[in-house]
Formats: C-alpha cells, sequence, structure tokens
C-alpha cells in the first residue's frame, strides 16, 4: 500500500512535474529521472502516482542528490519530504544542494504487455517557513484544544528508567505516549538548543493522527530561556557572544522563519540550581507573544502558583507596561514516565487554545490572540470562556475593547467542570466590580458589569479553588489598549 505522508508545506502547485511510462522491458530494471534543484531550496516534497495497478504494476521510489544517496521508500510512500532539518521516514535530512537529483525508479514487477505511465509532481520551498509535520489539520472546526509547550526527551536533557531500571535518556516516543494518554490535542517537545527531535516527530506524526506534534525548542542562554515554537530552521542561542550580540538577533531568526517565541519560567532564579533560568535579557516587550507564565517545574517545587518562582507576577508587569502578552503554561516534563498526577508530568499544566482546527498555523495563531486558558491541573475537559461587550462591540479573552468612560461594558463567563470553586478577578479593571463571592456548579455561566472609567486597562478572569489556589488562569480583556 502506497502511504501519503507530505507535510503541509507539500501543497499547492508543484514547481516541476515530471512524467513517463514504465513498460515490459523496464522488468526488474532501475530507472533514473533526473531534475534540476535550483539554489535557496530548504525543502523538496515529491508526490509519485503511477497507473496498471490492476494488472500488478510495481514501481518502487528512492532519490540522490548530486553527491549522495538520500533514500529508498519503494512502494511504501506515494510522498516525501528532504528537507535541512528533517525528512520523512525512509529519507535523510541535510543539506540540498544545487544541482541535477534523480528520482530511482525500480521496477520489480511489470508485465511484458502491460504499461504503467507515472507522474512525479516536484515542489520546492525556499525559506525557512515551515507550515507542519501534518500535511492537513487532524481535526476541523472551530474548539478548545489542550496542549503541554514544554517538554524534553532524550533529546537533551530527559530521562527515564529503561526496562531493566537503569537511568537512560527518555526516548522521544514515551513522551508522545504520554500525551496521547492524557488526552491531549497537541505537543510541542522544546530540547534545549537542539533540533535532532525533529526528525523523530516527523516519523511519529503519522501515526499519532489526533495529536499534532509541533516543533519547537528550548533557546537556553545565560540571560534567560524561551521556547521557540512552529520552525525547524537555525536558530542561535550564543546570547552575548558573535553569533548573538542581542537579544533581536535571534528575535529577528524568529521572526524570519515564522516562528512564535515565548518566555520561559520568568520567576526561576538563576545561579549553580538552575543556569540562567531567570530572565535578565534587554528585551522589548512588544516582539514577545508569550509568556511562560505557569511553569510545570515551579508548581512542583512550591506547590502551587502563588509561591516565589511564580511566572504571573512577570507576565502582569508586561501587561501592566501597556503590553498584550499571552500567558501560557508547560509542564517542562523531564521524565515521561512521571505520575501523571503529579505537577510537572506530561500535560501538567495543559494549555487550552481557541483555536479554528488543529493544524500548527491555527494553535500558534490562537496563542498570539490570547484566546489562551491554563488549567493547572491537567484536567481533560475544564473550561473557562469569557466574553466582555460595550457599544455593540463584544471581545473574548486577548481581545481589546474600546470602553470610553461611562460606557458600560458587560460581562459573561462560562465555566464547565471546575465545580466549587470561584471566580476571581485581575487587573486594573478588576477595581471597577463588586463580584459575588458564589460557589461555581459543574456547569455555571456568570455575569458581571463594570463603567468604564476611559483609562487603558485590562481584566482577567480565573478559577480558583475552595481553599484560594489557582485552579484555571485566564488571559486578559483588554479595555482601551495603548498602541507600541
Amino acid at each position: 500500500m502506497l502511504l501519503g505522508v507530505g507535510p503541509a508545506t507539500a501543497q499547492g502547485t508543484p514547481d516541476l512535474t515530471l512524467t513517463g511510462v514504465m513498460t515490459g522491458a523496464d522488468h526488474e530494471t532501475y530507472r533514473e529521472v533526473g531534475f534540476r534543484v535550483p539554489a535557496g531550496v530548504t525543502a523538496i516534497t515529491v508526490e509519485f502516482a503511477y497507473t496498471g495497478r490492476e494488472e500488478r504494476s510495481v514501481i518502487d521510489l528512492g532519490l540522490r542528490d548530486p553527491q549522495r544517496f538520500r533514500g529508498w521508500s519503494g512502494g511504501n510512500k506515494s510522498s516525501f519530504t528532504v528537507a535541512g532539518t528533517w525528512a520523512t521516514a525512509s529519507y535523510l535530512p541535510g543539506p540540498l544542494p544545487a544541482g541535477q537529483w534523480k528520482l530511482i525508479l525500480g521496477v520489480p514487477n511489470l508485465r511484458k504487455d502491460s504499461r504503467a505511465p507515472y507522474t512525479a509532481k516536484i515542489s520546492f520551498v525556499r525559506g525557512p517557513a515551515f507550515a507542519g509535520f501534518a500535511a492537513a489539520p487532524l481535526k476541523t472546526g472551530l474548539a478548545w484544544y489542550r496542549g503541554d509547550l514544554h517538554l524534553h526527551t532524550g533529546h537533551s536533557d530527559g530521562s527515564c528508567a529503561s526496562r531493566k531500571g537503569v537511568r537512560v535518556p527518555c526516548p522521544l516516543f514515551k513522551t508522545v505516549e504520554a500525551a496521547a494518554a492524557r488526552g491531549l490535542d497537541f505537543v510541542s517537545v522544546t530540547e534545549h538548543n537542539a533540533t535532532s527531535h525533529h526528525q523523530a516527530l516527523a516519523e511519529l506524526q503519522p501515526y499519532y493522527d489526533d495529536l499534532l506534534l509541533i516543533p519547537g525548542r528550548e533557546i537556553t542562554t545565560f540571560h534567560g530561556h524561551a521556547n521557540v515554537f512552529g520552525t525547524t530552521a537555525p536558530l542561535d542561542f550564543q546570547l552575548g557572544g558573535p553569533r548573538a550580540p542581542s537579544l533581536e538577533r535571534i528575535l529577528d531568526q524568529v521572526a524570519a522563519a515564522g516562528g512564535l517565541i515565548s518566555i520561559n519560567h520568568p520567576g526561576m532564579p538563576s545561579g549553580e540550581a538552575c543556569m540562567g533560568c531567570g530572565w535578565t535579557a534587554a528585551t522589548d516587550f512588544s516582539r514577545i507573544p508569550a509568556i511562560e507564565a505557569v511553569n510545570g517545574g515551579s508548581l512542583a517545587q512550591t506547590g502551587g502558583v502563588d509561591g516565589f518562582l511564580s511566572g504571573i507576577p512577570f507576565w502582569e508587569a508586561g501587561l501592566n507596561a501597556g503590553y498584550r502578552i499571552t500567558a501560557i503554561g508547560g509542564s517542562d516534563n523531564h521524565d515521561a514516565t512521571r505520575d501523571p498526577a503529579q505537577p510537572q508530568a506530561v500535560g501538567v499544566p495543559t494549555t487550552v487554545v481557541r483555536a479554528a482546527e488543529l493544524s500548527q498555523g491555527a494553535i500558534l495563531a490562537g496563542i498570539r490572540a490570547g484566546h489562551v486558558f491554563v488549567d493547572l491541573a491537567g484536567a481533560r475537559d475544564r473550561t473557562l470562556q469569557v466574553t466582555a461587550a460595550a457599544g455593540g462591540q463584544s471581545a473574548a479573552m486577548g481581545d481589546a475593547l474600546a470602553a470610553p468612560a461611562g460606557a458600560r461594558v458587560m460581562f459573561a463567563v462560562h465555566v464547565a467542570k471546575a465545580a466549587g470553586g470561584r471566580l476571581a478577578l485581575a487587573g486594573p479593571a478588576a477595581r471597577l466590580v463588586t463580584l459575588a463571592d458564589a460557589a461555581l456548579s459543574a456547569d455555571a455561566t456568570s455575569t458581571f458589569s463594570l463603567i468604564s472609567d476611559g483609562r487603558p486597562g485590562w481584566l482577567r478572569v480565573d478559577v480558583r479553588g475552595p481553599d484560594g489556589r489557582l485552579w484555571l488562569l485566564g488571559n486578559p480583556v483588554y479595555l482601551n489598549p495603548p498602541s507600541h
């Protein structure tokens, strides 16, 4: 059976179309079909089809670049991609030299009087943009999608017990297995400065066709750590050296590659226990779309998000300075076999994103828009939805709303599967609200309003448990936001 496993980058009009015909004279022979790759190509996708299967005709497929053999999928794939940092299973990633490449066509069977016309559609990607390992959305429709945005495996410092109980670098598939078992919709594996895991993600994505695997890495510097999502392109991490004299250099590379950057665990101290973990880099926060306000490692150390390691105060300082930055969470898991009920297990916390579909582009767009809440316990079904309305316009979490002085702003909050919890408000606009202190039911809708003072500000709705511990962290609605 031929499997189509081309990535999203393969969609669209091909750059080259090669056609030909195999006949009975080609039985048990090989043919190499040349095509020219121009300079500047960063990925090549081949889509191959032929006719004659009803007569048991078989054409196998492989690839050579100008210097070396790049892979052989035989008859098991109808499409494949080769890129500098990853490739479809059966093929090798690596540099894509300009020049004459060749498709290798092998014919293990073709009857004497048969003909097998073939077509090879070849598409080139130029530049670092990357649409994802999945060829199409894994789910369609606007929904809340749940995921973990900070995970480590044996490709960096993740470890777990081997079958004999010895501590070893933990294989990446164990993390993906744990995420699937938790019912997550997406994950980003974020190794320290490494990209070797992208090849493993490309191999696993076709099998995990209900779990979106987003490429990521943790840019680990002496002045702070940051996750970058959605790109496989090379990025510098040696902040302060000649490769990246300032953070601007790294941010430029992330922007050029279409990636999304998030400052990690900014409340952590830096020192011998955690090199560069706190954020001290000189930063233009107008270029920072997200901050990891909730980190599973911090939760594990302090028992809650309100401890001294919390990233929430750092995030709120950015909001108070007028920046619209999305709060996300990540487990920072380093052992895929960790007890799933414990903080820092895969999916604890969970970042929940309102997105148009389950695709890399839609999830990252939802994060950029701030349509996000963080579930600190990593529950499978808790929901927090906030809508504000004024002057005939409405806004959700992450959105802005114009509210001149004297205007009434109505808020509606829907919380599901958080019975016994209570709403809690934060932000400059919270002082304009008197909120009833009532326990939530299993499926609760609450409303409240405020009279705007016309000032720029923000208001966030959270859910806290009966003991005051944070259960769900919302993102703000921005009232009269300034422009930077």
